[in-house]
């Protein structure tokens, strides 16, 4: 079978000829951590201050917005991240999107996503919510849902460069190798398989059977 990286080391490719530019592409793993915990203890706050969201409601929709995540994920990344144009340049944002992250997976600082697409994407998010759920309950909702994007970018560095221990950790670090080096087709969820068992991407053969075993 092919092989279906360029390098299995600690190394990156190089993306800009700018050092400037190259500079924004290197992430540590940390930056979610910073930049979002206080976007999730605003909103919870929030949540706690509004004389509209009663507890049970306000549980509800955190769990909700967790949930939610989880297919963002799935969709994100099997129809975003994953969609090959066909032109040069849509090659080449592709190729800096993600296919960077394919060929280059074990690059430590290219395994979590930028603030200069997170921010973005979570402004968006958030005004898509609001129209949504309302103003009066989107607190709750987006908190759950950005502790979700933080849970999976943290365990999407965790799978290539963490000892992950425990039945659970050790399934999604598996479930996440073949990702990469059995069938970047399948297996399109990080922090949760449900959407792929939904989907029918998560379909096990016996080869992967026998490379459990």
């Amino acid at each position: 079978m092919a092989k279906l990286y360029v390098s299995n080391k600690d190394e990156s490719a190089r993306l800009f000829k700018s050092d400037f530019l190259e500079l924004f592409t290197h992430v540590h793993w940390s930056v979610p951590i910073i930049l979002y915990v206080p976007v999730v203890m605003y909103f919870l706050f929030r949540t706690v201050q509004s004389p509209v969201i009663g507890v049970h409601y306000g549980i509800s929709l955190f769990v909700l917005g967790l949930f939610v995540w989880t297919l963002t994920e799935y969709v994100l990344h099997r129809f975003v991240f994953h969609y090959e144009p066909k032109s040069a340049w849509g090659k080449r944002i592709h190729f800096f999107t993600h296919g960077v992250h394919h060929d280059y997976p074990n690059d430590s600082k290219r395994l979590v996503m930028p603030p200069s697409v997170s921010i973005p994407l979570a402004s968006l998010f958030y005004f898509l919510f609001f129209l949504i759920v309302g103003g009066n309950y989107v607190a709750p909702f987006f908190a759950g849902f950005i502790l979700g994007y933080i849970l999976y970018d943290e365990i999407h560095y965790a799978t290539h460069h963490a000892p992950m221990k425990g039945k659970l950790a050790q399934f999604l670090k598996h479930y996440h190798v073949l990702h990469h080096y059995k069938d970047p087709n399948r297996r399109f969820g990080v922090s949760s398989p449900l959407w792929d068992y939904v989907f029918g991407t998560m379909e096990v053969s016996g080869e992967d059977i026998a490379a459990e075993n």
